[in-house]
């Protein structure tokens, strides 16, 4: 199945998502990109991103299916992972992924870390991964993101300068979604 779509899941505490890190402008470049369609909503519960209304709204409003892929940053990039354990997607772009709370309160509430990542479930529901990481990301230790790199034997894209992402351009992120766009 081709991707028809893609979808846009951010970070906590985003705010109005269009203005936001890099989310405004890879979802202009994507929706340029012909017989392609990006989304990009504000997300309900936005600063606990709670795995029990992120994951529902994935499913009946931006209607992430096996013709998606799902861009996750950060704590969107824990919703792509949960999602993608229950749901069949085309791809999961992971920007920042991690794989614990990282013994933060607010990371502990959204309840995605609340027991094993089932990776196996993950890699069978998901045709393509690829993961976008930094190992100077000021909240995120390589370590975890080498773990969801392994687990997922992910498509690594390993950068030692750039932080936790939240520059407002991301063109290696445009050539990903291309590359997966034409790889069907």
């Amino acid at each position: 199945m081709p991707v028809k779509k893609v979808v846009i899941v951010p970070g906590n505490g985003a705010g109005d998502v269009v203005h936001s890190n890099w989310y405004g402008w890879v979802n202009k470049q994507i929706n340029q990109i012909p017989g392609v369609c990006s989304e990009l909503r504000n997300m309900p519960d936005p600063v606990t991103a709670r795995e029990s209304i992120w994951l529902p709204f994935m499913e009946k409003e931006l209607q992430c299916d096996e013709e998606t892929v799902i861009i996750g940053h950060s704590s969107g990039a824990a919703a792509a992972m949960r999602y993608s354990e229950t749901h069949k997607v085309f791809g999961i772009i992971l920007v920042g992924a991690y794989t614990s709370d990282l013994g933060d309160e607010n990371e502990r509430e959204s309840g995605y870390f609340s027991r094993p990542w089932e990776w196996e479930r993950i890699r069978a529901n998901v045709r393509h991964i690829v993961q976008f990481g930094s190992t100077d990301d000021p909240f995120l230790p390589w370590e975890e993101q080498q773990d969801v790199a392994d687990g997922l034997k992910a498509e690594l894209h390993k950068y030692t300068d750039r932080g936790h992402f939240q520059n407002s351009r991301f063109p290696e992120l445009i050539s990903a979604v291309q590359k997966l766009i034409t790889a069907g």
